[in-house]
């Protein structure tokens, strides 16, 4: 028996409501739609069994698979929602407050026990960022980052901190997904000409630097972003800066780096100068894509090596999606960009379809690999707030458009554990949809009126490089060139290509007549006296008649030369004088 198409939970000024999975798509009854516009915080479980939200009057927590009410809090000002791995704890955060006479405030984050209904601790949490505590997928550990250091805690027994790594100044740390050992990696920034590092450790082994399991520094890092493969062997860093030095970039410099947990790493190297606008593992953990690059971007699929294996060319876009069973790719340019998709079956890198879902501002696959949601929502656009779903093949199956003075904010899927979903074979036909095809009328650049009634020269900004197979071909021992080779072999092509240039001006050159008596006299063969500064004036000489000559040709063409051209081409008497004197010494 399949399993059941996912929800959709919608979040906007109508309510709070969830929407029946393909290919129904009618407003669920598992959830009773929560008509008030005060919802700020919701969130799913996940494995998408438990679904909680604040109304702002109080946190509630249903069972969605048995549409019932299990948990009931009384939070009105709660802003944030988390479940544990094992639905075992709600945590909840609302703005940190002071009292007025300076005092320490209350906690603010706090952790329920969804079983009993009490709350098992509460903490002082000032920042929203990384609010919410990280715990192993089998909730044997559970780590907050707390004055420069992270705490550990075992078993969720919060009263008691089983562990704690303490470095320099710790501003981040992610925990690795996955079955035990616990990994995390720490991010320290750098300070008084220190550079800044990421180290891996695995739990609890904190020892030192010795103790680590890798270590990657680099100078040029505000911030980081630390993403963990699905199979925990490695980390891939995005280290920005938020200003470029150079003058580049408004988006400031990034650089991508590789570390794994056997001590190896790398600095990706990214054939395109740029900003890196996103980079995304793919769930097979052997692979992943970046897209980077000044506009068009590139998108380059690499493997563990680092090295390129699929190249897919320059193009409209900012953002790379994988399906979640890892068979398919979205790239997409959403945000200042009209929206184009590029659908690939990544086994064969092979396009499958190229949808375009304009003023888009969130993109999500469907937990079964074959659906699509993309939205356009509020705060970020406040007109035309609605959803898309579509099918992979480019059909659009869905669509919902919120009605007029009426916003949406919020968009996403029930999510479903693992494996639950397996993956299927690849379509290339489009599947069949009542919808209309959303064919976006192609726009048409601006024309002059006096160029209207005649015909369109083509120009181009940029030629767009077409996708690329980095694999080496069975059977050949090539590898694919590095980003240095690669800038040698285009500087030894020029240099090939300009002395095949000097050839045939030189073949040129000998082929013509000789030249008549009445040439002038700059045009006579060297001769040398035999000193070097007076053959260094003749040739001076030489070059500014010839130049002369050229500004004379100019103007008998009829080009208005310039004030200093004109007074160039007065002074040739007086160069050609010299010249005769010159050579008459010799």
């Amino acid at each position: 028996m399949a399993p059941p198409a996912p929800l959709l939970a919608v979040r906007g000024s109508e309510g709070l409501y969830m929407v029946n999975g393909p290919p129904d798509f009618t407003e669920s009854s598992a959830f009773q739609r929560d008509s008030g516009k005060n919802c700020k915080a919701v969130a799913f479980s996940k494995d998408g069994s438990l679904f909680a939200w604040c109304n702002g009057e109080k946190v509630n927590v249903v069972n969605v698979t048995r549409a019932e009410l299990l948990r009931s809090f009384d939070l009105p000002r709660v802003v944030c929602l988390g479940f544990s791995p094992k639905n075992t704890i709600l945590a909840t955060w609302q703005a940190y407050t002071t009292a007025k006479d300076g005092s320490a405030g209350v906690p603010n984050l706090q952790l329920h026990d969804l079983k009993t209904g009490k709350c098992l601790k509460s903490f002082i949490q000032k920042k929203i960022q990384n609010w919410c505590p990280c715990w192993a997928d089998d909730e044997s550990v559970c780590a907050r980052n707390v004055n420069n250091e992270v705490h550990f805690f075992e078993n969720n027994n919060f009263n008691t901190i089983a562990n704690k790594l303490h470095l320099q100044k710790v501003n981040d740390f992610v925990l690795s997904p996955g079955a035990q050992p616990t990994k995390v990696a720490v991010y320290v920034p750098g300070s008084k000409g220190a550079p800044s590092f990421v180290r891996l450790y695995q739990y609890p082994s904190f020892g030192g630097p010795q103790s680590a399991l890798a270590n990657k520094s680099f100078f040029k890092a505000d911030k980081v972003t630390m993403l963990w493969n699905k199979k925990a062997t490695a980390v891939l860093v995005i280290a920005s800066t938020e200003v470029d030095k150079t003058g580049a970039s408004y988006y400031g410099e990034q650089t991508l780096h590789y570390i794994a947990t056997n001590g190896e790493s790398a600095v990706v190297q990214l054939p395109k100068n740029g900003p890196i606008y996103d980079v995304v593992w793919s769930p097979n953990s052997v692979e992943f894509c970046a897209v980077y690059g000044f506009m068009p971007a590139k998108a380059t699929v690499f493997n563990l090596k680092c090295d390129p294996v699929f190249d897919f060319g320059t193009g409209p876009r900012n953002a790379a999606y994988y399906s979640p069973q890892g068979h398919i790719l979205v790239l997409a340019g959403f945000g200042n960009l009209r929206g184009q998709m590029e659908v690939w079956d990544v086994k064969n890198y092979r396009l499958i379809s190229k949808p375009v879902a304009s003023d888009s501002t969130y993109f999500a696959w469907c937990p079964d690999g074959e659906h699509i949601v993309t939205a356009t929502c509020a705060p970020r656009l406040r007109v035309s707030n609605g959803y898309k779903i579509w099918h992979y093949t480019g059909s659009l199956l869905h669509s919902y458009e919120v009605p007029p003075n009426e916003e949406m904010w919020q968009v996403f899927w029930q999510p479903c554990l693992d494996g639950l979903f397996p993956p299927r074979a690849v379509k290339y036909q489009a599947v069949p949809s009542e919808l209309p095809a959303a064919e976006p009328k192609p726009a048409q650049a601006y024309r002059p009126p006096a160029l209207r009634n005649k015909p369109v020269m083509s120009s181009k900004l940029h030629e767009d490089e077409p996708p690329q197979n980095m694999k080496p071909q069975s059977g050949s021992g090539d590898k694919p060139l590095s980003k240095t080779a690669l800038k040698n072999q285009r500087k030894h092509e020029a240099k090939k290509a300009a002395k095949q240039e000097a050839r045939a001006d030189a073949n040129q050159d000998s082929s013509q007549p000789s030249a008549p008596q009445n040439a002038p006299r700059s045009a006579a063969p060297a001769v040398t006296s035999g000193d070097p500064e007076v053959d260094k004036k003749i040739k001076n000489l030489k070059k500014k008649l010839k130049a002369i000559e050229q500004l004379k040709e100019q103007a008998a063409a009829g080009k208005q030369l310039e004030k200093n051209q004109l007074e160039k081409i007065q002074k040739e008497t007086a160069l050609l004088q010299e010249l005769e004197d010159l050579e008459l010494g010799l």
